[in-house]
């Protein structure tokens, strides 16, 4: 039941997606106004954590990505994505980024379209760290993604990223959520339409919250849904996947809202190809991006 003086939420349909088509780059377009994405996550825990969300970013049509890691995993991950710059950042002993070294951040946060902080990052008061740190680089990219350990470090640091207004997302689970409101995880099983529109109104950002049936929140009410593209998603980087399809959206041109429901649309179709070409479990996260181009050429 919708809550009073609340709409009910939208289903993301063929009939939403006609009417919030893709932005069209045509002939003589170059990879500058296909959109610039810089990735700033990963650790020497999950290393491979960060090329999924890289090649999803290219893989949903971003021109140029850049991917920001701790120095020991700079060099592989620049070989395995070759078409993506690396940076290298200074790393804790644990294997985590220190967020002493943001300062090689400043150039690239301030000619990127999208910023996503967070993927493959283990340790979450080192994403808070990290956040603390680059406090001063947010407003100077054009849209700011939270991502797994980084959305949790919002909740003490709401005043600040509301100033970033509606070029603020947030990718979550139930339990990222949960940090990121401090409410019990139950609260958000509970009432996950709620949680998720208190999450957006709260730091007037696109919330999204990532389940069976997912959900997209804007700052001024609005909720979508999309109704799940099955349990074969439930897979470790499946999220960093998402992160970098809904970064390479936005920062191609698409409104944060438009372009996390896109995004969330996409990689649940992909997973929906994957169960039916492979069975409803057992593809991987990595399979879900070469999906990507051909569902947007057929959805356009």
């Amino acid at each position: 039941m919708a809550e009073i003086g609340r709409e009910a939420a939208t289903e993301i349909d063929t009939a939403w997606l006609a009417a919030h088509p893709l932005p069209h780059h045509g002939e003589g377009t170059d990879k500058n106004n296909r959109g610039r994405v810089l990735v700033v996550g990963g650790s020497r825990r999950v290393p491979g954590g960060l090329l999924l969300t890289g090649e999803a970013a290219y893989r949903a049509g971003a021109g140029k990505v850049q991917l920001a890691t701790v120095e020991s995993c700079a060099v592989g991950i620049g070989l395995a994505v070759p078409e993506a710059g690396v940076i290298g950042l200074g790393e804790t002993r644990e294997g985590e980024i220190d967020a002493g070294s943001v300062e090689r951040l400043i150039d690239p946060a301030a000619s990127c379209d999208v910023l996503v902080i967070g993927p493959a990052m283990v340790d979450p008061d080192r994403a808070a760290a990290l956040l603390d740190a680059m406090a001063k680089l947010l407003p100077q990219a054009g849209c700011v993604v939270l991502d797994a350990a980084a959305i949790g470090a919002g909740r003490d640091r709401a005043e600040r990223l509301r100033e970033l207004g509606p070029r603020l997302v947030f990718t979550a689970n139930d339990g990222e959520l949960s940090a990121l409101l401090g409410r019990d995880p139950g609260a958000i099983e509970a009432d996950p339409e709620g949680a998720a529109r208190d999450a957006a109104e709260r730091h007037g950002a696109v919330a999204l919250l990532k389940r069976s049936d997912t959900l997209i929140a804007g700052p001024d009410g609005a909720l979508l849904r999309y109704p799940g593209g099955g349990s074969g998603l439930a897979t470790g980087g499946s999220g960093d996947v998402l992160a970098g399809i809904i970064a390479a959206l936005i920062a191609r041109g698409l409104d944060p809202l438009v372009g996390s429901a896109w995004g969330v649309w996409l990689h649940g179709e992909a997973g929906r190809r994957l169960a039916r070409d492979c069975g409803p479990i057992g593809f991987m996260a990595r399979d879900l991006a070469p999906k990507i181009p051909a569902l947007m050429r057929q959805a356009s």
